[in-house]
């Protein structure tokens, strides 16, 4: 519970950023911020972050996948008890872990009789299951795996941000590369499949893509918060336009300013960033639809 109640006041405890939080004549010197490596480290980290649930999430939003990768992200966390138990970085043990996930839900969903729903449903329980075990299994403590559960963008490591931008750039080439293919399989797979394209290896594929843009954004917000991240800023972006393209450039915007955003006012109110990010998404979301409703409402009562 200590972590969720102070990740800045751990932050505070750092040697680097004891300078930042001294009070000189009553006022915190908030703009000198950027100097410091652990606020670049998280600045750097949201944009990567906003860059890939921008793409992916508006892929998840328009094809009505929001339970299937709710149910990957969750899955992965036997990969992160996997990656302790292993001793090695547990992003090394997410990753492979959650694009099997992601193979095994796709394949289930697609060839298996037992409903959707219920397939993943205990898909999900079994990879949470898996870490749990994994974890207690492990000799010692388990350092940071709050970190992973709940996330927190105060502490990306370097090594971490070349990990985020290498799989960005992973899922931005896939993207491009199968963006046509991608567009038909979202707006209609029957058109997909009459056309010779192989459905179902896409739909895989997609999952797969949706997997890696998880593990990009659990140290940001960790693994319960991380649908959230990756649905509400398409989302937002799918109220302005229906155009594929703008709707990820909007949506990597929302997600960018937004997440820096929740990162300043989880430091004034120190809470911790992730669940700030969220809050702060979900609220621009209620306000945006509430906007939009009395814009039409008005304009069905002019017209």
């Amino acid at each position: 519970m200590e972590y969720l109640t102070g990740c800045w006041k751990t932050i505070r405890g750092t040697p680097e950023s004891q300078d930042w939080f001294e009070k000189t004549d009553g006022e915190i010197r908030m703009f000198d911020f950027l100097q410091y490596s652990f606020i670049q480290n998280a600045l750097v980290a949201a944009v990567l972050a906003s860059v890939a649930c921008g793409i992916i999430g508006v892929y998840v939003v328009v094809k009505k996948i929001v339970f299937i990768s709710g149910g990957i992200a969750h899955a992965s966390f036997g990969g992160i008890g996997l990656g302790y138990y292993l001793g090695v970085n547990p992003m090394f043990g997410v990753l492979p872990f959650s694009l099997v996930s992601a193979i095994v839900m796709g394949t289930v969903s697609k060839k298996s009789k037992i409903p959707e729903d219920s397939a993943i449903g205990i898909l999900w329980s079994l990879g949470m299951a898996l870490g749990i075990i994994f974890v207690y299994l492990t000799p010692g403590y388990a350092p940071d795996l709050m970190t992973y559960l709940f996330g927190n963008i105060l502490t990306v490591p370097r090594f971490d941000l070349y990990f985020m931008l290498a799989l960005d750039i992973v899922i931005v080439g896939a993207v491009y590369l199968l963006y046509k293919e991608f567009l038909a399989l979202c707006f209609d797979e029957e058109f997909t499949t009459v056309q010779g394209l192989p459905t179902e290896k896409l739909y895989i594929f997609l999952l797969c893509i949706i997997a890696l843009t998880i593990v990009v954004l659990i140290k940001v917000v960790g693994i319960i918060l991380v649908i959230a991240l990756l649905t509400i800023p398409a989302s937002l972006s799918r109220k302005l336009t229906h155009n594929l393209k703008q709707m990820m450039l909007i949506s990597i915007a929302f997600g960018t300013v937004i997440s820096v955003t929740g990162i300043g006012l989880s430091y004034a109110l120190d809470v911790p960033s992730g669940a700030t990010i969220i809050l702060v998404l979900s609220l621009v979301y209620g306000l945006a639809t509430f906007g939009m409703e009395i814009l039409e409402n008005r304009r069905s009562s002019g017209a």
